[in-house]
């Protein structure tokens, strides 16, 4: 299939609506060069062209995919951390995004799971659950420290 070649500013306006709809990361943004068929060439005159006007701006994406991700995921900061990593975010950027979880409401987030997790294994016996809640946790990315504090608590008012 032979596709029609954009012009510079045919691309630079079909990246400006992609990234005034929602925040992208720049892995994303060349992601959607290439599929768009843009020479080579062009790409970091456009990609300068979009930092420059605010469209494409990498803490602004790292911060709102961290809080995202937080919020309607319930994701721990490993989990996000290395899905920053894996969209090429800068190390600065990613520690930024990380830093703006309040303490007490990522222990809080982290405190509910466990015990949503725990009530739903009734019919496990204790270990068995204990292991299936950790495993949990540790897959939506929750340090392993604050999970054994959060167990050592659950257990303490089990028993």
């Amino acid at each position: 299939m032979i596709r029609k070649q954009l012009s510079k500013e045919q691309a630079l306006q079909k990246l400006k609506h992609y990234c005034g709809y929602q925040e992208r990361s720049h892995g994303e943004v060349k992601e959607k060069l290439y599929s768009l068929g843009v020479w080579k060439k062009d790409h970091d005159e456009i990609m300068a062209t979009l930092i420059e006007e605010n469209y494409l701006n990498e803490e602004r994406f790292a911060l709102a995919f961290a809080g995202g991700k937080f919020r309607m995921k319930q994701w721990g900061r490993v989990k996000i951390k290395y899905e920053l990593k894996q969209r090429q975010v800068s190390e600065y950027s990613i520690k930024k995004a990380l830093k703006q979880f309040d303490e007490d409401e990522y222990m809080a987030s982290l405190k509910k799971l466990a015990e949503n997790k725990y009530a739903s294994l009734k019919s496990e016996q204790y270990l068995v659950r204990k292991k299936k809640t950790i495993d949990y946790l540790m897959q939506k990315g929750y340090e392993p420290g604050l999970i054994q504090i959060v167990m050592n608590e659950q257990n303490n008012k089990a028993g």
